[in-house]
């Protein structure tokens, strides 16, 4: 219902639907508003009697293989059954068509995450599977062949003339000489839209900044990891480490708190995975070690994430410990993966 007048609007205001009457008798039931713009079509966002902002990242689900004469009367009561709905937004064709996929929202993170499990492979009509995986907003991008002699504070004030809506740069150091980045930079935006607007300008590959032609794609985005997962974890991540320090030196500088809490560390080229038997003296060591100064390098201590099996082979280092296996990559990624 677009205002009081429980009609579905397009760009120029004309109702359009192959079957309005359905849509109108959904909307008419469940008192969403329905309004078509940019090539989709969105139910709800807000629903009605929603008071507060949209509902935090990792309640979104991608929706594929959706029967091309399949609308929102038909869909959005197989998806209420994983829980609320805050926003159902079917891409469209000009032909009135979709386009065989959507995105939807939901209220809470538990009834994205019911949805996948309820729906993913579901046969929706007969011989008709759809494909139901989480959706991650990517609002950052990988920026490649950037000066290695460029500062974060250079990159950013570059990337603020050319692009709108930058929050942040992530730039890393090399590893063998802490004064240069790596040829490469993290470009952080407000917004997945600001990000794809940035994309859409600076990816025909004769974008320039000091002189060189810049890659630009989607950096990866970070799996988000739940939180009673993220609460057993006992293996701290530990980057920006000179190549020359060794695992001895920071089982020391990592037990020096507590003689004995070190389990193992496993170092690769300039980051390293600190193990320890107790989960209590992981967080410990986060706070004290984040920071600090280990060999004339400033380093940088978060908990380990754990990602699942089939996530190892194209990311590379990885290191086992009980049932987790952690990634050990830059945050953000590689290049590739954005919605």
């Amino acid at each position: 219902m677009d205002g009081d007048g429980g009609s579905v609007t397009g760009d120029d205001g004309r109702t359009e639907s192959p079957n309005e009457a359905a849509l109108l008798a959904l909307m008419e039931t469940t008192g969403y508003s329905m309004v078509q713009e940019n090539g989709q079509r969105k139910f709800g966002g807000p629903p009605p009697g929603w008071d507060g902002p949209p509902p935090p990242r990792g309640c979104e689900v991608f929706v594929g293989k959706i029967p091309r004469d399949m609308y929102e009367d038909e869909l959005v009561p197989v998806f209420e059954r994983a829980g609320r709905i805050y926003e159902f937004r079917l891409m469209m064709e000009f032909s009135g068509e979709n386009r065989g996929y959507a995105f939807v929202m939901y209220t809470t993170r538990e009834a994205a995450q019911r949805s996948i499990h309820l729906l993913d492979n579901h046969e929706i009509r007969p011989g008709k599977f759809i494909g139901v995986c989480v959706s991650l907003d990517n609002c950052r991008l990988f920026i490649g062949s950037i000066p290695k002699d460029k500062t974060k504070e250079e990159i950013l004030v570059e990337m603020r003339k050319v692009t709108e809506g930058v929050v942040d740069v992530i730039v890393y150091p090399s590893a063998t000489d802490k004064t240069k980045n790596r040829g490469f930079a993290f470009v952080e935006y407000d917004s997945h839209k600001a990000a794809a607007m940035a994309r859409r300008k600076l990816i025909p590959g004769t974008f320039q900044l000091w002189g060189h032609t810049i890659q630009v794609d989607w950096a990866e985005p970070e799996k988000d990891v739940d939180e009673e997962t993220m609460l057993r974890v006992r293996v701290l991540y530990v980057r920006n480490l000179m190549m020359t320090t060794t695992e001895e030196t920071l089982r020391q500088e990592f037990s020096r708190f507590k003689p004995g809490t070190v389990e193992r560390v496993k170092k690769l080229t300039d980051y390293a995975f600190v193990h320890y038997h107790s989960r209590e003296d992981a967080v410990t060591a986060l706070h004290l070690m984040n920071g600090a100064l280990i060999d004339g390098a400033t380093i940088e201590v978060t908990l380990a994430k754990p990602v699942s099996l089939n996530l190892v082979g194209p990311y590379g280092d990885v290191s086992s410990t009980g049932n987790f296996l952690f990634q050990g990559r830059e945050d953000g990624g590689m290049m590739g993966g954005g919605k």
